[in-house]
C-alpha cells in the first residue's frame, strides 16, 4: 500500500441488493492507514497473518490493505466454504481472525495477548477510530508475499499457496497496458474477495486511478444498471446466466424491433449503457456465449490463468482470436511437452510450493526453478494464440487404445439453453456418459435429448455419449457440486451419481 493517498477524483462502491454506498478512494485509503494502525495495537506484526471471513464488503477491502501497509500477511476465506470456526486460527496460523458472524471478541490467544477472533464488522469501527497513529508502509521485495491462497477445491480439499509481490506487480501492470483503464472507468468485481486476483481491481483502482464497484454474486445483477460500470470480470457460468436473462429479454421485444436492435437493447437491460469490454476466464467458457456477447455490442476477452500462476494470457482489442485464451504475456513463458500438456515459467514466480497440501504435491505442479505444470492440454497456432483443449487427467483412454478429449464434447453439449453444465464419464473404458446440469427445474428432457443427438453427429465413432443423467438439482456450490468459482467438482459430481452413471439402462436418465 502507497503512503501517498491514490488520485483524487474516484469512487469505491459497494453495492448490496437495496443500496449502494460510495467512499472516495482516498477515505478509503486514510481508513486503511487508521485500521493498520490498530492491527499494531492489537499485536499484529510484520509477517503475522490476518484472517478475513466474510463475504464482499467494505471491512473487507480495509482489512487486506490495513494488512499491506504493515507487511502482514492475508488469508481470506471464501464463507461458502467455511464456516466460523476458531480452529482456523490454529490451522493457519492466525494472529486475528475477523469473521462475518463472529459474537464479540474472542481471547483465544496462548498467552492472553488479545482477541484472536474478532467480528468483521468491527475492522470499519477501527478504522473510523480517531487518533489512532498511521504508520508508515513496509517495504516490499519482489520475493515477499502478501498473501496466502486457498485453491477452488475443484481437485480436493483446498491447496495453500503464497503470491509474491513480483508475481502481483506484474500481473496488474501487464493488464493495465493492454486494457489501459483510466478515469472514466469502472470496474465491477463480485467474485469473492478471497480471490486474491479479485482483489487486483482494487488495488489497480488505487494504482492507476479509476472507479471500482465492489458487489456480491447474489446482487450482481440487480445491481449492474444501478452502477453503469465500463468493465465487467466473471467466470462463463455467470455470462451463460445473463445470456439466458437477455433472451428473455429479447422474446418479450415486439416484432416491428429488429433483432440486432432488440439484442443489443436486452444487453443494455442487464449491464446499462457504458461497457467497454467483458472479461472471463477461470473456467472454458463455450463459443455460443463468446458469440452471443460479441453480437449484442459487448465485446468479450477470455484469458488463461491459474492461482499457481496468476495471469498467463489474455484476449484483448488489437489482439483477439475467438475460442482462444490469447498471447502470451510478456513476463510469461509457455512450454508445452510431447503430449501437449502445458507449464508455465514466470519471470517473477507466484510461489515455489504450497504451503498446504498433502505429501508429493508440491514436488508434482512445482519445478525448482518455479515452473509450473498445469495439467492443461494446449496448442499454438501459427500467430502465438494459445487454445486449451482440456486437462490431461481427463483424457478418457478407451480399451481401445484410443484418447477421448472431453472438453470439447462437454462445450458442445453446453451449447444447448437447456444445459447449464456438462461432465462427461467414461464408467468401464468402452463408452462415455454425460452428467447435465440443467438450465431450470424441471429440466427440458425434449431439449437435452435433441443436443445430444446434434453432439454425437458432431463427434467421431469412439467420441458418442451413450446415455445422458440429469441432475436433479442444478450444480452449485451451495451443493458441493461447484467451486467456489463456479467450476464442476468432477470427482464429487462421479460420487453423487455413481449409481445412475454406471447404470447401462436408458439413452436419458432423470434423477
Amino acid at each position: 500500500m502507497n503512503a501517498e493517498p491514490p488520485p483524487a477524483g474516484h469512487r469505491l462502491a459497494v453495492a448490496r441488493l437495496d443500496r449502494t454506498e460510495a467512499l472516495d478512494l482516498r477515505d478509503v485509503h486514510a481508513m486503511a492507514g487508521r485500521l493498520a494502525g490498530a492491527l499494531l495495537d492489537l499485536g499484529v506484526s510484520r509477517g503475522d497473518r490476518v484472517g478475513i471471513l466474510a463475504p464482499n464488503c467494505l471491512e473487507w477491502v480495509l482489512l487486506d490493505l490495513a494488512a499491506l501497509r504493515i507487511g502482514a500477511v492475508t488469508v481470506g476465506f471464501d464463507p461458502a466454504k467455511f464456516g466460523t470456526d476458531p480452529a482456523l486460527i490454529e490451522r493457519y496460523g492466525l494472529a486475528v481472525l475477523f469473521a462475518d458472524g463472529a459474537d464479540g471478541a474472542s481471547d483465544d490467544s496462548a498467552d492472553g495477548s488479545g482477541p484472536r477472533l474478532l467480528p468483521a464488522a468491527e475492522a470499519r469501527t477501527l478504522a473510523e477510530t480517531p487518533g489512532v497513529v498511521v504508520p508508515e508502509p513496509v517495504h516490499y521485495r519482489p520475493e515477499d508475499f502478501t498473501a496466502i491462497k486457498l485453491t477452488s477445491g475443484s481437485t480436493g480439499e483446498p491447496k495453500g499457496l503464497t503470491a509474491s509481490v513480483g508475481s502481483i506487480d506484474s500481473g496488474i501492470a501487464a493488464v493495465q497496458e493492454i486494457f489501459a483503464h483510466g478515469e472514466d472507468d469502472n470496474l465491477f468485481v463480485f467474485l469473492p474477495l478471497s480471490v486474491l486476483q479479485q482483489r487486483y481491481w482494487i488495488y489497480s483502482a488505487l494504482r492507476y486511478g479509476h472507479d471500482v464497484t465492489l458487489s456480491t454474486y447474489e446482487a450482481a445483477f440487480p445491481t449492474l444498471r444501478r452502477v453503469r460500470p465500463t468493465v465487467v470480470m466473471g467466470v462463463p457460468g455467470f455470462f451463460q446466466a445473463a445470456k439466458a436473462y437477455i433472451e428473455r429479454q429479447v422474446q418479450r421485444s415486439g416484432p416491428e424491433i429488429p433483432p440486432a436492435e432488440a439484442l443489443a437493447e436486452g444487453a443494455r437491460k442487464v449491464f446499462g449503457d457504458r461497457i467497454r469490454y467483458l472479461w472471463t476466464g477461470s473456467a472454458p467458457a463455450g463459443g455460443e456465449v463468446l458469440r452471443f456477447f460479441t453480437d449484442a455490442g459487448l465485446p468479450i476477452y477470455e484469458g488463461y490463468g491459474l492461482n499457481e500462476t496468476c495471469i498467463v494470457t489474455k484476449n484483448h482489442p488489437g489482439a483477439h482470436r475467438p475460442g482462444s485464451v490469447g498471447k502470451v504475456l510478456p513476463h510469461k513463458e509457455v512450454l508445452l511437452d510431447a503430449d501437449g500438456v502445458i507449464s508455465v515459467r514466470s519471470r517473477h514466480p507466484v510461489c515455489h510450493r504450497y504451503e498446504y497440501a498433502p505429501p508429493g504435491v508440491s514436488e508434482r505442479v512445482f519445478g525448482e526453478d518455479g515452473t509450473v505444470r498445469t495439467g492443461d492440454l494446449g496448442c499454438f497456432d501459427e500467430d502465438g494464440y494459445l487454445y486449451i483443449r482440456g486437462r490431461a487427467d481427463d483424457v478418457i483412454v478407451l480399451e481401445n487404445g484410443r484418447k477421448v478429449v472431453v472438453r470439447p464434447i462437454e462445450e458442445h453439449m453446453r451449447s444447448s439453453a437447456a444445459i447449464e453444465e456438462c461432465v462427461v464419464f467414461c464408467p468401464t473404458q468402452t463408452y462415455l456418459v454425460a452428467v447435465v446440469s440443467p438450465a431450470g427445474v424441471p429440466a427440458d428432457e425434449a431439449a437435452v435429448a435433441g443436443q445430444l443427438a446434434r453432439t454425437n453427429a458432431a463427434f467421431g465413432p469412439d467420441e458418442q455419449i451413450r446415455k445422458v443423467v440429469i441432475a436433479d438439482e442444478p450444480f452449485s456450490a451451495g451443493n458441493g457440486l461447484l467451486t467456489s468459482q463456479f467450476k464442476p467438482l468432477r470427482a464429487r459430481i462421479a460420487e453423487r451419481y455413481h449409481r445412475e452413471i454406471h447404470d447401462i439402462n436408458g439413452s436419458i436418465h432423470v434423477c
